[in-house]
């Protein structure tokens, strides 16, 4: 009897353990978070756009406002030596006592400039600065005037007139006053020469500088301060 040969036998598979599927997995795990963090930044940036958005409209919101500064002290040029606290207006910088010598509070015009307690705020919000913490500055008896809704945007002022003190600077020689410098030499011979002997070109003569700070708050709790320096 003649043996048939056996079939031959087919490769043994090897075992399957699923490291392909683990591989996959972690993948996908991968992109996910990758996903996540594409979508996380294009939302902090559609944010970031908005808010310097609102930002800008607010700056310009408070330009219009330091223009109705400037039209009331136009308006009011022979009442400059006084305050007019009802106007935002006061005839002194409010940095130095009756005297106008002795240093009295620096102001704070954004609450966030200084760190010191014997600062002074400005009541931007009209309820004696009840937002800030007690024991972070001395006084908050600086009122403002509201120019009204610009664009949407809620802004005020105050107006410093940049002397030592309140009542007129022309009589008073002890009222200090920040002045711009006015040449009194109509023909200007000395232009484009060097002549440390020509002092007497230039007077002070001109009006005291005017310090206008403004404030205007827009959406999103955005909060633009500006500071515009004039004189007449």
């Amino acid at each position: 009897m003649i043996k048939q040969p056996s079939p031959p036998l087919s490769p043994r598979r090897p075992a399957q353990r699923g490291a392909a599927l683990l591989f996959a997995l972690l993948t996908l795990v991968a992109m996910l978070v990758a996903t996540l963090g594409l979508v996380r930044a294009v939302d902090t940036g559609t944010v970031l756009l908005g808010n310097i958005g609102f930002k800008q409209d607010a700056t310009a919101s408070a330009e219009q406002a330091s223009r109705a500064a400037i039209q009331w002290l136009t308006q009011n040029k022979t009442a400059l030596n006084s305050n007019v606290i009802a106007n935002a207006y006061y005839a002194s910088n409010q940095e130095f006592a009756s005297d106008g010598v002795t240093a009295s509070a620096p102001v704070d015009a954004t609450g966030n400039q200084l760190t010191t307690s014997t600062r002074q705020l400005i009541d931007w919000d009209d309820n004696n600065c009840s937002s800030a913490t007690s024991g972070t500055y001395a006084s908050c008896t600086i009122k403002t005037a509201s120019a009204g809704t610009i664009n949407g945007n809620q802004a005020r002022y105050v107006i410093f007139r940049l002397c030592s003190k309140a009542g007129d600077f022309s009589t008073d020689p002890s009222n200090n006053c920040a002045k711009p410098m006015m040449s009194s030499d109509s023909s200007a011979t000395g232009r484009g020469s060097v002549d440390y002997t020509n002092y007497t070109r230039f007077t002070s003569a001109a009006g005291p500088y005017y310090r206008i700070v403004v404030r205007a708050l827009g959406a999103r709790n955005t909060a633009s301060f500006t500071e515009t320096i004039v004189h007449f």
